[in-house]
């Protein structure tokens, strides 16, 4: 199996915000967004302190995070990003190692305050401006690009919200590389990321780009809670309600709309997959207090993707994506295939 991914980048700095410090050693953190939330509220109209400690700092981004996933499992990874440039950013040598890269400019930074119930993602994005059509010939080249397009099993292009002139690119391959494509239709996934900052018009503009592959591969649109409302929204769907049922349809109803082969959906609890009229779930290892969360979904994403192109069904696939994000989680590290399948095996 092969998988040619793009085209973001970033360099993850995992931070703990401190609640209380007992000692130069000995600290409690804050344990949830919303206690974040009520110390900053309280400094209104004064000032506060937060103190940030760091526990790690690893490679980022949707696309290095999946490609690092699917590499773990043996697939064979081609990466085209922000990775730095001239120079490979040091995070990114492991990758490097595993899979062959492609870097076309310097990537972007991430503070990422990681909390018991979520994340908040501070980013300086400014070098991600480099992600362009002319700088990818310029570095990588169109043939070697349409080798790997065409070739791959997997395609995957994700981070579309942060990497502005993304909807420029896939005009680009939809118009000038999509026609050369011959042979069996292959897989390919989209994961926006987050789109609020994004106009409503830039957004309904995407989806009707990622519609266009449907023409050329099976494609599967990957989404989280927040994303499914946004994009719902955008799509003039009713979206209050939130519940797993209430998901499901807003799902169908989506699918509905935007003619792709699947849309998926993954809460921190559970998984869904829409196609064909069809809605398959499945819970998740869920647990209250993560190793690390950054990067979970994009684990997601790579085993519901190793699942497809294994030729598993939706609730299969779902199955491969949850325990994949689940194992990583508990241990901050990207699941082998043996790994895996133990997790299964082991999961009550």
């Amino acid at each position: 199996m092969t998988a040619f991914v793009g085209l973001d980048g970033f360099v993850d700095e995992i931070l703990h915000a401190v609640d209380k410090r007992e000692s130069a050693e000995k600290f409690t953190r804050v344990p949830t967004i919303a206690k974040f939330a009520e110390r900053l509220a309280a400094a209104a109209g004064q000032s506060t302190n937060v103190e940030l400690v760091s526990e790690r700092t690893k490679l980022g981004g949707n696309g290095p995070i999946m490609s690092n996933a699917l590499a773990s499992f043996g697939v064979q990874v081609t990466y085209l990003g922000a990775l730095g440039y001239p120079t490979l950013h040091p995070v990114f040598a492991e990758l490097a190692k595993r899979a062959t890269v492609h870097s076309i400019t310097q990537p972007g930074f991430t503070d990422a305050l990681e909390f018991e119930d979520g994340k908040i993602m501070l980013g300086k994005y400014e070098a991600l401006q480099g992600v362009t059509w002319e700088n990818i010939v310029a570095h990588c080249g169109k043939a070697e690009f349409l080798n790997n397009f065409s070739t791959a099993s997997l395609v995957s292009f994700v981070n579309w919200t942060m990497l502005t002139n993304m909807s420029a690119i896939w005009e680009t391959i939809l118009r000038d590389l999509c026609p050369q494509l011959a042979g069996p239709r292959r897989k390919m996934f989209f994961d926006l990321c987050d789109p609020e900052k994004r106009s409503a018009a830039d957004l309904r503009h995407a989806l009707t780009l990622i519609a266009k592959f449907e023409q050329y591969f099976d494609v599967i649109l990957g989404l989280n809670e927040k994303e499914t409302v946004e994009v719902g929204r955008v799509l003039g769907l009713e979206v209050t309600d939130r519940t797993k049922d209430g998901l499901s349809k807003l799902a169908l109803s989506i699918n509905e709309r935007l003619p792709v082969s699947t849309v998926v959906v993954h809460p921190t609890a559970y998984a869904l997959a829409a196609s064909k009229g069809k809605v398959s779930l499945a819970d998740g290892p869920f647990i209250t207090k993560p190793l690390i969360t950054t990067g979970a979904g994009d684990h997601f994403n790579s085993g519901f993707c190793l699942g497809k192109l294994l030729g598993f069904d939706d609730a299969l696939s779902l199955l491969c994506g949850v325990s994949t994000s689940g194992f990583y989680v508990r241990t901050a590290k990207s699941p082998s295939v043996a790994e895996l399948a133990g997790f299964l095996s082991d999961w009550k």
